[in-house]
């Protein structure tokens, strides 16, 4: 499988977005600039975490101008799949890919821990594999994690089954407790209407090795080269 990770100036996950791709899983893995005007013969598009364009407008919003943002919105349109990591969640949101907005976290702060989460869609490729009772435990790093959107787009969102993962407790509750930066619903990750979108906060790719102490972001990944017949 071909992975395409894309590379703006202030991306700091982007090498290991990489790194998860080519050197975990063994697929054939490059990174496509920013200014790109053509995302190349890839299958899988990662828009990674960090601070595009310093977030000096606000999260995603000067990114979502980038040339090759204009070819991303035409690979999904042609049934290509993209995963957007924290910041690429918010580019996502911001390229209108997917629905609602990111603001800053309700504490105001910026917060970086492990936290839970629990798949709510099992249909999408990104999420295809997972258990129904699986609790992932995945880092955050963000100060605008704080998920929002009309009543109506989150009542679409859960009819649809759009929701890709929630915030949750250890044991796989939800709780105000559990939810690190107030997002509408608790909502970690949504998914577009066609499902090949996914737009998450938490970073699988930071969690995906067991060196690291936890490999629960392996599964995103392994459901994904499932979707496509790979063996995981």
């Amino acid at each position: 499988m071909r992975f395409g990770i894309i590379e703006f100036p202030g991306s700091n996950c982007d090498h290991d977005a990489y790194y998860v791709a080519k050197h975990v899983f063994d697929q054939k893995t490059s990174f496509i600039w920013h200014k790109d005007h053509s995302v190349g013969d890839v299958d899988v598009v990662i828009v990674p975490g960090g601070f595009s364009y310093g977030d000096a407008l606000r999260s995603g919003a000067i990114a979502r101008f980038s040339p090759i943002m204009k070819d991303v919105v035409r690979f999904v349109k042609s049934g290509g799949l993209v995963l957007g990591i924290c910041n690429g969640f918010q580019i996502l949101c911001e390229t209108g890919l997917l629905p609602g907005a990111l603001m800053r976290n309700a504490s105001l702060r910026f917060v970086c821990k492990n936290i839970f989460i629990k798949p709510v869609n099992r249909t999408s490729p990104f999420t295809q594999s997972l258990n129904v009772d699986s609790v992932l435990q995945i880092p955050i790093a963000h100060g605008e994690g704080n998920y929002i959107a009309t009543d109506d787009v989150l009542d679409r969102l859960e009819e649809e089954d759009r929701i890709a993962f929630k915030y949750c407790d250890s044991d796989g509750s939800l709780s105000p407790d559990s939810n690190p930066n107030g997002s509408a619903r608790n909502i970690a990750g949504i998914l577009n209407e066609t499902g090949n979108v996914l737009g998450m906060m938490p970073h699988p790719e930071r969690c995906s090795e067991e060196i690291l102490g936890r490999s629960d972001g392996a599964m995103i990944f392994e459901s994904i080269l499932a979707y496509a017949g790979m063996p995981v």
